[in-house]
């Protein structure tokens, strides 16, 4: 049986917005990599101290994003992420932004990648954090 998706809240504020007062394309981006890293500390992977005792970090290499409906200034948001598929070193994640009213303003599949930390080559996510990552 599949866990609810993590859902972490994002207040929209005036940095976030375009001068008509409407969230700017990229600042999408960034509620989706705040819910994603807060999820990670959910299951307890701090990724600072992933770089410093096993040498490893996790690189964003593709997203796809969907635009539906615009968030606006003030809006409480939810920002959902949902691990697919987790490969030997990569994993997808589907993520998602709703309202306050649960419709959903914007939608994200996004290919995370293990790379080491020295030199950001590809590398096997360590066995430990494979297994958190599974809902």
């Amino acid at each position: 049986m599949s866990q609810p998706p993590f859902c972490w809240p994002v207040r929209v504020y005036w940095e976030d917005t375009d001068a008509g007062g409407v969230v700017y394309h990229a600042g999408y981006v960034c509620f989706f990599e705040r819910a994603r890293t807060e999820w990670l500390r959910s299951k307890g992977i701090v990724q600072s101290r992933l770089a410093a005792e096993n040498g490893v970090v996790f690189v964003v290499y593709g997203m796809q994003l969907r635009f539906l409906k615009p968030a606006r200034l003030d809006d409480l948001l939810q920002v959902s992420v949902i691990p697919g598929s987790v490969r030997r070193a990569s994993l997808v994640i589907d993520q998602s932004i709703r309202d306050g009213d649960g419709l959903e303003l914007c939608r994200a599949v996004v290919e995370v990648a293990c790379v080491r930390a020295e030199d950001f080559r590809p590398c096997p996510i360590p066995e430990d954090l494979r297994k958190e990552m599974h809902v």
